[in-house]
């Protein structure tokens, strides 16, 4: 594995690698044991986890938000640099896996691949799983393929500004009683404290995230403003996770007057379970319990701007450049 590659010369491959998510409540079940790497959940996780489906409509928009996003990318490339790129989806959990999304690449005839992560932040247990598999799979590749990966493109210039235009959009449309004292959370997936104690840059790139976006909108000169990062979607697990919890937050800033809480969760790219669930349900009911207003930025989804600056961060590392 390299994260620079080589100079242009016949196509190159682009692996698209996400999560996944069942697309049907039978297969949930299944898509548990496989997160809990083969352990099926009691009965009761299970319940919880299918009602929380049940609750944004059966199932995610996951698959169909990551599959316009690859096709989107691909779009871009192809606007760029016509003839160069081609681009596969290899997701984690489901199919197309990342092993089958390298055979498709491998079976199209590219020189290598470009592997990248639909999410921002690096991490042990998130990206550099993904870059693992695709790695193993890339070398199993007749001929093998070389992998060039690009373990996080939080700092690329454009993505701070993107997400800045939006929580600006979100504050400037709260109501002028809910703007009196404005608390604003930079989120993102919780992971194990073990994981943090090993030096996994992960909760540093996010903490960036937020201070970036915050800098662009000068929050720090705003009085009625207060920001901070803050974690969600812990695991169901009895190991700790790394904190502050956003409700934990919720209910500290309320009770120290806050009339509202934005949160731009920098750490997710698509409208999925833990933004339609954890934010817009769970996190707005505790707001409705505290007696303070709640607003989130719009997902990034397939929005053009965002999918541009993903082909020029691809661009980029198939040029070899960092």
């Amino acid at each position: 594995m390299s994260t620079a590659g080589g100079q242009a010369g016949g196509q190159v491959g682009v692996l698209v690698m996400a999560h996944g998510t069942p697309d049907s409540p039978e297969e949930i079940e299944a898509f548990y044991t496989r997160i809990r790497r083969g352990r099926p959940p009691t009965p009761e996780l299970l319940e919880e986890l299918t009602d929380r489906y049940e609750s944004i409509g059966g199932t995610s928009p996951l698959t169909g938000r990551t599959r316009a996003q690859v096709d989107g990318l691909a779009a871009a490339l192809e606007a760029a640099e016509p003839g160069r790129f081609v681009v596969r989806l290899g997701t984690k959990y489901v199919q197309p896996t990342i092993e089958e999304g390298t055979a498709e690449l491998a079976g199209h005839g590219v020189d290598r691949i470009v592997g990248i992560v639909l999410t921002p932040h690096q991490s042990t247990m998130g990206s550099g799983e993904y870059f693992s598999r695709a790695e193993s799979a890339a070398a199993a590749a007749e001929p093998p393929l070389g992998l060039t990966v690009i373990p996080s493109w939080h700092r690329t210039p454009a993505f701070p500004g993107i997400l800045a235009d939006r929580t600006r959009s979100v504050l400037d449309a709260l109501d002028a009683s809910a703007r009196a004292r404005t608390a604003v959370f930079f989120t993102a997936h919780s992971l194990p404290q073990r994981v943090v104690a090993m030096g996994d840059p992960y909760p540093d790139q996010v903490a960036e995230s937020g201070a970036d976006i915050a800098g662009l909108l000068d929050l720090d000169a705003d009085p009625s403003i207060t920001w901070g990062t803050a974690w969600q979607s812990a695991g169901r697990t009895a190991d700790p996770w790394i904190g502050p919890d956003l409700l934990v937050e919720m209910e500290r800033v309320a009770a120290e007057g806050a009339t509202a809480v934005v949160v731009c969760p920098v750490g997710f790219v698509s409208d999925h379970l833990e933004v339609l669930y954890d934010l817009d349900i769970e996190a707005l009911d505790k707001a409705d319990a505290l007696g303070i207003a709640f607003a989130r930025t719009p997902s990034l989804n397939d929005d053009p701007a965002f999918l541009a600056m993903l082909a020029e961060v691809v661009r980029a590392a198939a040029d070899g450049e960092p």
